[in-house]
């Protein structure tokens, strides 16, 4: 793997002109972007097809969860238009649609396990009667057994996962902060470095970036921090 595609870039701002001002002044300290809600209901989906024309790896963040037949359709029609991963939710039936979408082409489907803004009180809340690790736990198994490409988690569930998925499966982490970032809503978080030595293949990183007074040199402290863990 290219060491620059591990570091995936948020490209979470609300405008289209936005975000292309940020890929031009980060220019080749990013090759790949995620493109998530807020961009994609403000005209991103057809800037996200250009950057990938462009030669940019592409993120679609959409976390799909719906019926089967409405995924397997969605998945389908998102596999056309040149992305290289899409997530979706961690829910067996979500799985097993994605990846029968997915079929034939180069798009790399990612279960989305348990949000980092969640913690155990989150999941008692929402009704849940595990907390994050066994219900991470439990999520990976089933989507190892379906046959899913990869999986997004925290960092903090990174090292138990590879430990049993050794190289089958890609590991993708958001919740990723350079030391003395603010962690804001994320909930389980840990640096570059780290989530990268605890078997994480690509970080997802915006605020750090997004908002920094130097976007380009906010990304290049991370992929030099990237590089300095995986040699």
């Amino acid at each position: 793997m290219n060491t620059k595609d591990r570091l995936i870039c948020g490209l979470d701002v609300d405008s289209v002109a936005k975000a292309e001002a940020l890929v031009t002044e980060l220019g080749d300290s990013v090759t790949f972007y995620k493109i998530g809600y807020q961009l994609v209901f403000n005209g991103g989906l057809p800037f996200a097809q250009d950057l990938a024309r462009s030669g940019k790896k592409i993120f679609l963040d959409m976390k799909l969860h719906d019926i089967g037949n409405t995924v397997t359709k969605a998945v389908e029609a998102i596999a056309g238009m040149g992305m290289t991963f899409l997530t979706i939710h961690a829910f067996p039936q979500t799985m097993r649609a994605a990846v029968e979408g997915a079929r034939g082409s180069d798009l790399k489907i990612l279960a989305v396990t348990v949000l980092t803004s969640y913690d155990d009180a989150d999941l008692a809340e929402a009704g849940y009667g595990k907390g994050v690790g066994e219900l991470v736990a439990q999520r990976v198994t089933q989507a190892m057994a379906i046959g899913v490409p990869g999986l997004v988690m925290s960092p903090e569930e990174v090292a138990s996962t590879r430990n049993r998925v050794g190289d089958s499966m890609l590991l993708v982490t958001p919740g990723v902060r350079p030391a003395g970032s603010d962690s804001g809503d994320q909930k389980r978080v840990m640096t570059p470095g780290d989530a990268i030595r605890a078997g994480a293949d690509h970080l997802v990183v915006a605020r750090p970036i997004v908002a920094a007074p130097d976007p380009k040199a906010a990304a290049e402290a991370i992929q030099a921090e990237i590089a300095a863990a995986v040699t």
